[in-house]
């Protein structure tokens, strides 16, 4: 059996992964996470936002924050089709802060779905970051 698998992670923008894994965690619409490791089933899967973790040959982490997109894996490949996507180096801790912070407050007066989603979306990116929820 083969221990690692191919993994593709792309947004509209940009490849932001595409080499081979040894496992894929990730988080569907109503299924809550999933991994993925070689030889998985084929599945198909919608995602919502959140801090996917691609695990490489070696045991480094591959941090990525996902808003949105499908989760297609066939034979030995997982795809990641992202409505956009974040590198965890490329995120700009403060500003996905601020974006939480504001997001947060707009819920505390009314519930808005504009404001929920992007309350989950900085805390996707948080998340990939290595931020926990109350720094």
């Amino acid at each position: 059996m083969a221990t690692t698998m191919t993994v593709e992670v792309v947004s509209p923008e940009s490849v932001l992964y595409s080499g081979e894994a040894e496992m894929v965690i990730t988080r569907t619409l109503g299924g809550g996470e999933i991994a993925f490791q070689p030889g998985h089933a084929p599945f198909l899967g919608a995602l919502i936002e959140n801090h996917t973790r691609v695990f490489l040959p070696g045991g480094t982490v591959e941090d990525i924050a996902v808003h949105g997109g499908f989760v297609e894996v066939s034979g030995n490949k997982v795809s990641i089709l992202s409505d956009s996507a974040e590198i965890a180096s490329r995120i700009d801790v403060e500003r996905a802060k601020a974006a939480r912070e504001r997001a947060e407050e707009r819920l505390r007066h009314e519930h808005d779905a504009e404001a929920a989603s992007a309350l989950a979306r900085a805390n996707a990116r948080l998340s990939a970051a290595g931020v926990t929820a109350g720094s």
